[in-house]
C-alpha cells in the first residue's frame, strides 16, 4: 500500500470509555480484604488463589518452578468476547524479578484483585472482554524469601547454587548477623587508607571523602559478615545467584556478578521469554523493580534518567572489586578464552562496531511521546512524582520488552519516599531516604574475627527498595487504576466502512477503511525498525487471479497510529452479482476482525 493512500488522523485524545472506566472502576468488593502486610510464598500463594477463585475473570497457571522449586505463578485476567484470549491485544505485568523488591508482587496482588472487583462493572466487563491482562506476580520467589527468614536480608538472586568468585565453590560466603538482631546489615571500620568518611551532615551515613575539599578518608565498608571461605574477602558468595532482572538480552552485563552464566539462563527468565514468544498479542509490557521510566520518562535522546542508586549499597560493593582475581579461575586464564576481561558480543578487534548496524540503546524518537503521554498519566493516576532507589538498567525484562520484543514497555517502583521539603533537590539518594524515616539500624561496635573492632548498622534489609506494609493496598489500587488505563491504551484495529460499486460485466470496485482507535500505534517506530512486530494485514477473500487491480490480496501497513488514524484499501475484482466477500484485518498487537461485503 502506498504512503499517500493513507488517511491519517493524528490525535493524542484519550478515549471516552477509557476515562469512564476509569471514573466508575470499582474497588475492592466486598470481602475481598486487601492485605496490608508482606506474605513469604507459601501465604502468598494462598492469597493469590483465594483472589481468582473468587473472580470469573481470572485463571491462575504455574510458569516455572524456581531453582527453590518454588511454583511462578501467572494470573490470566479476560472475560468471553469475539475472540480467544490469546489473540486479543494484551498486557503484560511482572513484578520481583529482582527478589528484594517483594512490592512488586504486592502491588501486583492487589491490582488482580482491583481489576477483579472492576470486571462487575460494565466498563470492566467491556475491557475485559476486548483484552487480556497476563500478571506474574513474583517472578523470583526465592529471592523473596529472604524478608521471611530468621535473619532477613537484601537477596536480588534466585536459588540457583553459583560460583560467583570463580573459585571451584558455589554459596561458600554468605551474609553473617554479627551482633544477631536478626537482619544482615553493614560493617563500617576504622581505617586511615579507607576512601570513606562519617557523613558530617548525617552521622548515620557514609560519604565517599573528598580530597580537593580536603577531606581523608577514615573508614572502609563492608556487608555485614564474616570471611567464611578465608579468600580475603567478605560475603563475596552467598546463597544463590541470580537476579532475573539482569538476566535478559538488551545490554546483558556479561561476566559480573548476578547477571546468571548466560542471557535468559534462568527457568523463569526462560519461561518468560517463551510466554512473550508464544503470545504475540502482547501489546505493552509492565515491571515492578528497581528502574523507572514512568515517573522519569525517557528524554529526548530517549535515554533513562533519573537513576539514583543508593550511596552506601555502592560503597560496599567496592568492598569486592578484585574477587575475580584471587579464585583458581585467574591463575588459568585459558580456561575462559582469554580471562575475563572477554566481554561477548560486545565491540572489540573480532566484532567491529562499524560493521552493520549496532543493536539500539535509547528510546526511537518516534516513540518518545508515547512514553511521555503514558508518564503523565501514570503520575495523574498514581499520584508519583519521584522515585526511591533507581538503578541503572542492564540486562532488564522491561528493555527486553521494547528493544527485542518492539512493544512500549515500561518499569516503576511502584512507590516513592515522602522526602520532606526541606531537603535539598540534589541530595543524594540515602540523604532521602534517611529524611524520609527509611528504617536505619543505629550503628553498634561488634568484635570482629578477622577486622577487630567494628560497627554494624546502616539501612535495614528491604528498606530502600520496599514501602511499609501498611502502604500496600492503596499503592496497588492505584496500581490496578493504572493497569487498566494502560490495556485501554492498547492499539484496537478494525474495519469501520466498506464500499462496493458495480461496473457491470462481473466488475466490481471494493473499499475498506482500516482504523486503529487504541492510543498506542499497531507498531512502535522501533518495533517496525527491528522488525520484531508484523504490519497490519488486510485481505480480501477472493483468488488472487479474481483481482483485476488496485491493492493485493494481502495489503499491509507497517505502522498504523492510533487515536482515530485510519488505512484505505481499494480492489477492482471479478465477481458475481450477490457474491459474499469476506474482508479481514488483522493486527499482531491490535486484534483481528472480519466484515463480509455483498457484490451488488
Amino acid at each position: 500500500m502506498r504512503n499517500d493512500d493513507r488517511i491519517r488522523r493524528r490525535g493524542r485524545g484519550w478515549p471516552a470509555a477509557l476515562l469512564a472506566l476509569l471514573a466508575g472502576a470499582a474497588g475492592p468488593a466486598p470481602g475481598a480484604a486487601q492485605v496490608a502486610d508482606y506474605l513469604n510464598h507459601d501465604d502468598f500463594t494462598r492469597e493469590l488463589r483465594s483472589v481468582v477463585n473468587a473472580s470469573d475473570a481470572a485463571t491462575l497457571s504455574s510458569m516455572a518452578t524456581s531453582p527453590g522449586g518454588r511454583d511462578v505463578w501467572m494470573v490470566e485476567l479476560s472475560l468471553p468476547g469475539d475472540l480467544d484470549p490469546d489473540e486479543r491485544p494484551a498486557l503484560l505485568v511482572v513484578g520481583t524479578l529482582s527478589g528484594d523488591h517483594v512490592a512488586g508482587s504486592h502491588l501486583a496482588l492487589e491490582a488482580i484483585r482491583h481489576v477483579t472487583a472492576a470486571a462487575g462493572s460494565a466498563e470492566g466487563r467491556a475491557l475485559l472482554s476486548e483484552h487480556t491482562i497476563y500478571v506474574v506476580p513474583r517472578a523470583n520467589p526465592d529471592g523473596a524469601e529472604a524478608m521471611f527468614g530468621s535473619v532477613r536480608w537484601n537477596r536480588s538472586v534466585n536459588g540457583r547454587a553459583f560460583d560467583d568468585d570463580n573459585d571451584g565453590r558455589t554459596d561458600e560466603d554468605g551474609p553473617d548477623d554479627l551482633n544477631g538482631d536478626g537482619m544482615i546489615t553493614f560493617m563500617r571500620v576504622a581505617d586511615p587508607e579507607g576512601d570513606f568518611i562519617v557523613d558530617p551532615d548525617d552521622a548515620r551515613l557514609m560519604k565517599r571523602a573528598d580530597a580537593a575539599a580536603g577531606e581523608a578518608g577514615t573508614h572502609t565498608l563492608y556487608v555485614e559478615g564474616r570471611d567464611d571461605d578465608g579468600d580475603g574477602f567478605y560475603n563475596e558468595d552467598g546463597p544463590g545467584g541470580v537476579d532475573l532482572d539482569r538476566n535478559f538480552q538488551h545490554v546483558y552485563p556479561y561476566y559480573q556478578r548476578a547477571a546468571g552464566p548466560h542471557m535468559v539462563s534462568e527457568p523463569a527468565s526462560r519461561a518468560l521469554v517463551d510466554f512473550a514468544v508464544a503470545h504475540r498479542n502482547i501489546a505493552a509490557v509492565l515491571t515492578y523493580g528497581h528502574s523507572d521510566n514512568l515517573v522519569t520518562p525517557p528524554d529526548s535522546r530517549g535515554q533513562l534518567g533519573g537513576i539514583a542508586p543508593s550511596d552506601l549499597y555502592l560503597m560496599t560493593s567496592e568492598s569486592l572489586d578484585g574477587i575475580f582475581d584471587v579464585g583458581v579461575w585467574s591463575s588459568r586464564p585459558d580456561n575462559l578464552q582469554g580471562g575475563l576481561d572477554l566481554r561477548g558480543a560486545q565491540p572489540g578487534s573480532d566484532n567491529n562496531p562499524n560493521s552493520g548496524r549496532r543493536p539500539a540503546e535509547t528510546v526511537d524518537g518516534d516513540d518518545i511521546e508515547y512514553f511521555a503521554h503514558v508518564s503523565e498519566r501514570y503520575r495523574e493516576i498514581t499520584g508519583l512524582e519521584s522515585v526511591g532507589v533507581n538503578r541503572p538498567a542492564e540486562g532488564a525484562f522491561f528493555q527486553y520488552g521494547y528493544f527485542q520484543f518492539g512493544v512500549p514497555s515500561f518499569a516503576t517502583q511502584g512507590w516513592a519516599p515522602a522526602v520532606p521539603d526541606d531537603v535539598e533537590r540534589g541530595a543524594s539518594t540515602d540523604v532521602r531516604m534517611a529524611a524520609a524515616g527509611a528504617e536505619f539500624v543505629a550503628w553498634t561496635p561488634a568484635s570482629h574475627p578477622t577486622l577487630g573492632d567494628v560497627e554494624v548498622g546502616g539501612f535495614a534489609p528491604h528498606a530502600l527498595t520496599n514501602p511499609p506494609a501498611e502502604e500496600l493496598p492503596a499503592l496497588g489500587e492505584r496500581q490496578g487504576e493504572f493497569i487498566m488505563a494502560l490495556t485501554g491504551m492498547l492499539p484496537q484495529v478494525r474495519i469501520v466502512d466498506t464500499e462496493v460499486t458495480a461496473h457491470g460485466g462481473g466488475i466490481f470496485t471494493v473499499e475498506a477503511v482500516v482504523e486503529n482507535t487504541g492510543y498506542f500505534p499497531s507498531s512502535m517506530r522501533h518495533g517496525v525498525v527491528a522488525r520484531s512486530v508484523d504490519p497490519v494485514l488486510v485481505q480480501i477473500g477472493v483468488d488472487p487471479e479474481a483481482i483485476v487491480t488496485g491493492d493485493a490480496k494481502s495489503g499491509t501497513v507497517s505502522q498504523l497510529e492510533g487515536s482515530g488514524n485510519r488505512a484505505r484499501f481499494t480492489w477492482v475484482i471479478r465477481g458475481n452479482d450477490g457474491q459474499s466477500v469476506e474482508i479481514r484485518a488483522r493486527a499482531q498487537k491490535g486484534g483481528l476482525h472480519t466484515m463480509t461485503v455483498t457484490l451488488r
